[in-house]
């Protein structure tokens, strides 16, 4: 999902968020895939795919996590980007628990309703089509695919960016889904919104994101990957609202803890952020997970290496899930697809291409019996009852991995 057109952020000495100076390196890799949810037509083709350097830092002014060495140029979200998770029932699910939250809880009714970055309109349109709610929708995404209009007119897209010549549109509620994470500055998004809400004081907004202490504290190190070129923390997220004049009511962890869900408001009267602050306790904590997460990766990644060579004794080995994580996983462990046969993914649109970098090829999980597979590594656990079940349906006993055995 995309939003305003992310700006190089390459060279920085200072923290995008804070302004800080005290920035700690904890990881750098060469020459990743720069997109993670790209599909590719030919093997040759996703090996070609760009790549760029991942320089991770944290502030431990505010607990901000981002990549140096991140430029923007290389990046191409066009209607080939696909980061659809909705044909998982256990996500669907999550997404039915957030809209019915919104319009039950928050009251979210009869209202106009603008999603920044709005991918292939999934969220957008269920909660535009909620029984009763009186929803209108405006989505913008580049990649959006699908009629431009939709639900009698009440829903609409637009496929370009959500930037500052945006500012002239009402809205009563902004979402904004996993976005802020793939921009450089992250500050000048959230101005953005706050200007178009400038004549809206009663306005409100929610946005969801990756929690990066749940990555470093589990030391997932799958999770960093080019695309996601900045990361919170709750108090690095609250931070930068606040510094972009936002009241914040709530931070939550919600889906597994794996993703943070703020509500705010637009503030009244001057910026709340603004002035100089302290070292933030969490932030301090958020800074020496992340060194310790840098710290162990080369070590986790041997393990998961070890574990892969013992497993592929046994026959065919494949990663489940073609999305950011096993796209990571498969550059970072199998670069030569020597050891991993090939990626489930239970979305039609990515069955039959091939992984952006290593270019592992991209099947459904009816594949699995005719490649003999007998490891499946699950790359969420969130997911594991959910891929379990259709493993057993297919009569599949190969054996399910996921990553709290292989690294703890």
């Amino acid at each position: 999902m995309t939003a305003e057109r992310p700006v190089p952020i390459s060279g920085l000495t200072t923290c995008p968020v804070c302004g800080g100076g005290e920035l700690e390196p904890f990881i750098f890799r060469t020459q990743v895939p720069v997109h993670q949810n790209r599909v590719f037509p030919t093997r040759q083709l996703a090996r070609a795919a760009t790549r760029g350097d991942l320089a991770m830092q944290v502030c431990r002014c505010c607990g901000f996590v981002f990549n140096r060495s991140f430029d923007a140029s290389c990046l191409e979200y066009e209607q080939d980007y696909d980061n659809t998770q909705s044909h998982s029932g256990v996500f669907d699910d999550y997404l039915d628990r957030r809209v019915e939250d919104l319009v039950l809880r928050q009251g979210v009714r009869d209202a106009q309703v603008v999603e920044v970055g709005c991918g292939k309109g999934h969220f957008l349109r269920k909660l535009v089509a909620y029984p009763n709610s009186g929803n209108r929708g405006l989505g913008f995404d580049p990649s959006y695919r699908g009629p431009l209009s939709d639900l009698g007119a009440r829903l609409r897209f637009e496929r370009r960016f959500y930037d500052a010549q945006c500012a002239q549109i009402p809205a009563d509620v902004v979402v904004c889904r996993h976005v802020i994470e793939h921009v450089g500055d992250p500050l000048a998004l959230l101005r953005a919104v706050r200007a178009a809400l400038s004549e809206r004081p009663q306005a409100r907004v929610f946005f969801e994101t990756p929690c990066v202490q749940w990555i470093v504290r589990n030391k997932v190190v799958w999770d960093f990957f080019y695309e996601h070129c900045s990361l919170f923390c709750a108090a690095s997220l609250q931070r930068a609202f606040e510094l972009s004049g936002f009241d914040v009511l709530q931070v939550s962890h919600v889906f597994g803890d794996q993703y943070l869900w703020l509500e705010a408001r637009p503030a009244i009267g001057p910026d709340t952020g603004m002035g100089d602050r302290p070292h933030d306790g969490a932030a301090s904590e958020l800074a020496d997970l992340a060194l310790s997460h840098g710290a162990s990766e080369t070590s986790q990644l041997r393990l998961w290496s070890e574990a892969l060579a013992r497993w592929r004794i046994d026959g065919p080995v494949a990663l489940w899930g073609a999305g950011a994580k096993g796209v990571t996983f498969a550059h970072l462990l199998d670069p030569h697809t020597q050891h991993i046969d090939c990626v489930v993914d239970i979305n039609p649109s990515k069955q039959g291409g091939h992984v952006a970098g290593s270019g592992h090829a991209i099947v459904a999980p009816s594949e699995l019996l005719r490649r003999h597979v007998s490891t499946v590594i699950l790359m969420n656990p969130n997911y594991r009852g959910e891929v379990q079940t259709t493993l057993d349906a297919l009569q599949c006993t190969a054996r399910l991995i996921d990553w709290s055995p292989a690294c703890n």
